[in-house]
């Protein structure tokens, strides 16, 4: 690893703790809204998916470790009991598929098939994972169920897909600004 990417790799892990309190009394169905995505897709399309991944899973571990970088200022291993905690496990997940698209082409559909599977890998994880926490060990209402769980990420949807549009268009924009080579350039040389 060399320097540069390790002080890429630690500001993006910073990112993510920020961008998780940039609203953290916004909540939608006992999800805070956050900025998180925006910063998962960022640091996959600008260090690839390794670094990316890597950044992402730093931030899981200084998180766990006690810091309050997630979500409400919460941190510590009492974390993982929290309905949200499966999206912030997505996020490794979702830096290293933007990442892997990235480093193959870049080109408009590369966008749009980073951007759709970076949503899709959220919701899958971070919503089976509520689901799951809900029902087994966070007392949830008898009225709870699979639908209604999906049913309040409708109100993130239109929020994702203009954070994810947003990413992905600045994601080009940022390699010039800090004079990164497209990441597919970086694994040939």
């Amino acid at each position: 690893m060399k320097t540069r990417e390790i002080v890429l790799c630690a500001l993006f892990a910073a990112l993510m703790g920020v961008g998780a309190n940039i609203a953290p009394l916004l909540t939608i169905g006992g999800v805070p809204v956050t900025l998180q995505l925006l910063f998962a897709i960022l640091a996959g399309g600008l260090l690839g998916s390794r670094m990316g991944s890597l950044s992402m899973f730093s931030y899981l571990f200084i998180g766990l470790a006690g810091a309050p970088i997630f979500a409400q200022f919460k941190g510590g291993l009492g974390s993982i009991l929290s309905p949200t905690f499966g999206y912030i496990i997505s996020f490794i997940i979702v830096a290293y598929i933007v990442g892997k698209f990235f480093e193959h082409k870049q080109s408009l559909f590369t966008y749009i098939g980073a951007g759709c599977l970076a949503i899709l890998a959220n919701y899958l994880i971070g919503t089976n994972y509520m689901y799951l926490a809900y029902v087994y060990w966070v007392e949830a209402p008898e009225s709870f169920s699979y639908l209604i769980a999906w049913s309040w990420m409708v109100a993130y949807l239109p929020l994702d897909i203009g954070v994810t549009i947003l990413s992905l268009v600045l994601v080009p924009r940022l390699q010039k600004a800090i004079k990164v080579q497209p990441v597919r350039k970086q694994i040939i040389s």
